[in-house]
């Protein structure tokens, strides 16, 4: 496996008679197989929510979607299961998956029954997946459908960081409505993963499928990624590197010498999108480099860690006489995330009671997804807005699918 990177700036040129200059520099990364090189054995950890309030469809098909997906695990791979309602039990110590029936028979046993502790779960979890970390892609895919009632919320994301640490990468699902977005949408942005919403029970079929054959595609792990500036350009001051795709993620920034740098944890085929937002002093015409751009990260196929990608170098054209020469593809990234700090900003709105102020930041929202192409968003978004507007408060449901379609493009059959 190695990187692909390729940086892009919202407008190439720039004119050398300003004396400042904003660009946004997208950077795409991916992890590129080599022929017949396949993906990473999977270390799979399944903490699954048993708490009363699961009792019924909800925790059968769950059980079925757990089935379905231990199917498709290879002797390569990897699985440990642990339930929790109040307490936490491991129910599959980490083991390769010999005997797929004995071990859809123990999930089967699954009852529900008394309270929720999360952080009981994802502790026991993150111990069983530690069993089986050489040289695979360890995923958590942590699934509740309730509030952290017997649990401690500040617990689950100090797990969280230490997941990320130890290169674990930590998906949550939230199941029904009563489960608590912003602290799962934080333990997966912590620990590089994904935020799922499974609003129906017949809905956890597709989420754990489709959650399933994205980490199957991860190639490289515990990536980083460095960006050197050159004199004369800085980095903004507030927010400066988010993720925009394939879910949008605000990216803590740490600095390392005269180089910067975000963790972004697995690489995957499928393209993941960076966002820097740059600001340029005064430069002298001509070709400029303004940045370099690399990876560090780890190959557990051969492995190897701390591995190099080359230095990719980030130029620009300084014009006397200026010419945009803007990019439709980092438009789209810019777009992405708009229309993701515009529900923020609404949702803030909300819970301080302004009502009006949060339904126009939505609308706001709706009319960036449908610029973006995102019309399944700007759907979501307007109905939200237009409740709000009419005097009704959201319901639980709404405020989900909001965030969830703030983040990313919503799948077609949601």
């Amino acid at each position: 496996m190695k990187v692909g990177l390729q940086p892009i700036l919202n407008d190439s040129h720039v004119d050398a008679n300003q004396a400042n200059s904003q660009r946004q520099l997208s950077i795409s990364l991916s992890a590129i197989a080599q022929e017949e090189e396949g993906g990473l054995p999977l270390n799979l950890c399944l903490v699954l929510d048993q708490s009363g309030s699961m009792n019924g469809r909800p925790l059968k098909t769950v059980k079925q979607a757990a089935a379905n997906l231990i199917e498709k695990l290879t002797p390569r791979d990897r699985l440990a299961v642990v339930a929790f309602d109040h307490r936490a039990k491991t129910i599959i110590p980490n083991q390769t998956p010999d005997n797929i029936e004995q071990v859809k028979q123990q999930i089967n046993q699954l009852a529900a029954d008394g309270g929720t502790a999360i952080d009981e779960g994802l502790k026991l979890g993150m111990e069983e997946i530690g069993k089986g970390q050489q040289d695979t892609s360890s995923q958590i895919f942590l699934l509740t459908d309730g509030e952290n009632e017997h649990g401690d919320d500040r617990r689950c994301l100090k797990l969280a960081n230490i997941a990320s640490e130890a290169n674990i990468t930590l998906n949550t699902l939230g199941f029904g409505t009563h489960w608590n977005q912003d602290i799962l949408e934080q333990i997966a942005d912590t620990a590089g993963g994904t935020l799922s919403y499974i609003e129906q029970p017949e809905q956890a079929l597709d989420e754990f499928g489709r959650l399933f054959e994205r980490v199957q595609s991860i190639g490289l792990t515990n990536a980083y990624l460095f960006l050197e500036l050159m004199p004369n350009v800085r980095l903004a001051e507030l927010k400066p590197i988010a993720q925009v795709a394939p879910e949008t993620i605000e990216l803590p920034v740490q600095q390392e010498g005269d180089r910067f740098f975000v963790r972004l944890g697995d690489l995957m085929k499928e393209e993941r999108v960076v966002l820097a937002n740059l600001y340029l002093g005064n430069l002298p015409p001509g070709e400029q480099a303004i940045a370099t751009v690399q990876v560090r990260y780890d190959d557990p196929a051969s492995g190897t860690t701390g591995l190099l990608s080359e230095k990719v170098p980030v130029c620009a054209q300084v014009q006397q006489t200026y010419l945009p020469a803007p990019s439709e593809e980092v438009q789209k990234s810019i777009l992405a995330l708009a229309k993701y700090r515009q529900t923020q900003i609404a949702e803030a709105k909300l819970q301080e009671g302004d009502r009006a102020g949060a339904a126009t930041m939505l609308q706001t929202a709706a009319k960036t997804a449908l610029q973006l192409g995102d019309r399944g968003a700007a759907t979501v978004l307007q109905k939200s807005a237009t409740q709000l507007q009419s005097g009704q408060n959201l319901s639980e449901a709404d405020r989900k699918k909001t965030r969830i379609v703030s983040k990313t493009i919503l799948q077609d059959d949601s």
